[in-house]
């Protein structure tokens, strides 16, 4: 049972009624809880979603709230303060003055630095301290009238050799105010990218996607992330650059297993973060069963760490691997199928 879950059951007595459990740790917390609460549960973590569905628990994927009331929250603390903002902004939208919110957090995770973002939306008291974890109680003062979406993004000007694009950013999403140095490194690569069915495997906030349906009306791009936010800030990303939507499909994944098969291309600037850990077993199984994906002939482009041992792993399912960059900390990284004669 992971430690921020034991806190909420110590203090099991200050919950009653509808809970909704925000960001909630993969574990058995909702079997803990006591029969008469019910528990439903959301979640933008597309393993997660899978997890809790295995669970048969009552559990909603995406960036909005689930349309179920209730009458309590409990969020788990997230990485991003922008997200946890969000957050409290939704679910106080749909409570009334009176009802609690509860913030749970590993104190290594900042828990009382974000225990800080809920005086705004009313008084915040502290409930329990132990196990590293800490769990706050914040009774809504007032209710609050919910914005749009797209008032939550950042936009930011991305520089390109097709022209600029406005990338579109929702909050959590990686490098959410600026293009990352890894995808820098890569974008002057994706002109040499093969045109037809191509993976962007980790889209973020669009950047690549955009990119290469820019290049090509022909390209249809199959923007893939585990992420709803990200997925959600690619499509806003199409739509601010007046792509087609026709170009592009949105896929959540747990991982490259879930792309479609016969691809021309898949690239990739692939993520190595679960929510504060690192986690590099997506990446890795990236370079390992990629070109199971690919048709004949079919490309991997990818950018790395300088550091990660990738082309190692990429020669050995390839038979080869050719690094097209190595600047800034990054090393642009291709491969290729062979074609069938």
């Amino acid at each position: 049972m992971d430690p921020r879950s034991e806190v909420v059951i110590r203090q099991h007595e200050y919950l009653s009624g509808r809970v909704l459990l925000v960001n909630a740790p993969t574990d058995e917390l909702v079997s803990h809880l006591d029969p008469e609460i019910t528990a439903s549960l959301w979640t933008w973590n597309f393993n997660e979603f899978q997890y809790f569905q295995a669970q048969q628990s009552k559990v909603h994927f995406g960036v909005n709230l689930p349309e179920n009331d209730f009458d309590q929250a409990i969020i788990f603390v997230p990485k991003s303060k922008e997200l946890l903002n969000y957050l409290l902004h939704s679910v106080v939208t749909r409570l009334k003055a009176g009802d609690s919110v509860f913030l749970v957090g590993e104190k290594k995770g900042g828990v009382e630095r974000a225990a800080k973002q809920l005086l705004p939306f009313g008084q915040a008291s502290k409930l329990d301290s132990a196990r590293h974890c800490q769990m706050w109680q914040m009774t809504v003062k007032a209710t609050v009238t919910a914005k749009k979406l797209e008032d939550w993004a950042q936009y930011y000007p991305v520089q390109t050799p097709q022209g600029e694009l406005t990338i579109c950013a929702l909050p959590g999403v990686f490098s959410q105010n600026r293009l990352d140095i890894g995808t820098a490194v890569l974008l002057p690569f994706l002109s040499q990218v093969t045109s037809g069915k191509i993976a962007d495997f980790g889209c973020g906030a669009g950047v690549i996607s955009a990119y290469l349906a820019k290049l090509n009306p022909k390209n249809r791009i199959f923007a893939m992330d585990v992420d709803a936010f990200a997925l959600a800030s690619t499509k806003m990303t199409f739509e601010k650059n007046n792509l087609s939507p026709e170009q592009l499909e949105i896929t959540a994944v747990t991982g490259i297993e879930d792309a479609p098969l016969f691809l021309h291309a898949i690239v990739s600037n692939p993520p190595f973060h679960q929510g504060i850990h690192t986690d590099y077993n997506v990446s890795e199984n990236l370079c390992k069963t990629a070109r199971r994906h690919l048709k004949s002939g079919g490309e991997l482009w990818m950018v790395s760490n300088r550091f990660l041992n990738y082309p190692a792993l990429i020669e050995q399912n390839f038979g080869q691997c050719t690094t097209k960059a190595d600047q800034q900390g990054f090393k642009v990284l291709f491969a290729h199928t062979q074609k069938k004669s």
